[in-house]
């Protein structure tokens, strides 16, 4: 049995009760953390919170070398461990899909995801979403600025009046002169608007840290939340698109933005 577990957010209580059930059950687990991390918590906090090893695999080791985690579910009880929901990254589909091909019994325990907190944490509806994309570091695509697809997807977002939820870049194991297996960058929400306000005259909402007891949320004109820090990671940037009244409302009490770049409600 492979069981893929969501951790939540933050940090080793984020997850739900089923989740640690799960772990205590295993026989082994194993997890990655190069698509998210936990951002409040090492891996020895979650080791110690759960009273268990965990066997930290990086890209390489679950996508080109995935035979040691399906060996295991073959012969007992695994646990594979992400951040936030374990089925938000096409890495684990793959990796369920190889189990199945094995018949190798599979399961899902979810977390809580960052798009989900994103809507709630704003007060932006989460229905008035739309297609989602990822801000990446300029050395990650060759180029400066930000690319095309990005710029596109919130254009076509705002032109339906939709919100758009921009995933800012997370590099560990990958820096700009290639492979560093000590490199960890996390793109911060300020860096996300200075490389938007080049080419978009819009209002973002910056959101620092879901799921931690202190979470910033931040809504203002992109070239001023460019001049701000939010500090410690992870961090989201949203461009909303129509504001519902109530939206509208949420952004200014809830994410302080002036009133003076809040478009009228629809």
């Amino acid at each position: 049995m492979l069981t893929f577990v969501g951790l939540g957010l933050y940090d080793e209580r984020s997850i739900t009760i089923e989740g640690r059930e799960a772990i205590r059950a295993a026989d082994r687990v194993f997890a990655e953390f190069y698509t998210s991390k936990l951002a409040g918590a090492t891996v020895d906090d979650v080791e110690a919170y759960h009273d268990v090893d965990i066997e930290v695999r990086d890209r390489a080791g679950v996508e080109q070398d995935p035979e040691p985690i399906l060996d295991a579910a073959a012969e007992g009880d695994v646990v594979f461990l992400t951040a936030g929901d374990t089925m938000i990254s096409t890495t684990h589909v793959d990796l369920r899909l190889r189990a199945d091909e094995r018949d190798i019994d599979t399961r899902i325990v979810h977390g809580t995801t960052a798009e989900a907190a994103a809507a709630s944490l704003t007060g932006l509806q989460n229905y008035r979403f739309g297609k989602a994309t990822t801000l990446p570091f300029p050395y990650a695509h060759g180029a400066d600025g930000v690319p095309g697809s990005v710029l596109d997807t919130i254009a076509d977002n705002r032109e339906r009046g939709l919100h758009t939820l921009v995933y800012l870049d997370i590099k560990v194991g990958t820096g700009p002169k290639g492979p560093d297996p000590d490199h960890e960058e996390y793109m911060t929400g300020e860096y996300a608007a200075e490389l938007l306000a080049d080419d978009l005259d819009a209002v973002g909402v910056v959101v620092a840290r879901a799921g931690s007891p202190d979470p910033i949320v931040a809504a203002d004109s992109l070239d001023a939340l460019a001049e701000r820090s939010f500090g410690e990671p992870l961090h989201l940037l949203v461009i909303p698109g129509d504001l519902h009244v109530i939206e509208r409302d949420a952004l200014s009490e809830l994410a302080g933005a002036p009133a003076s770049v809040l478009p009228d409600p629809v």
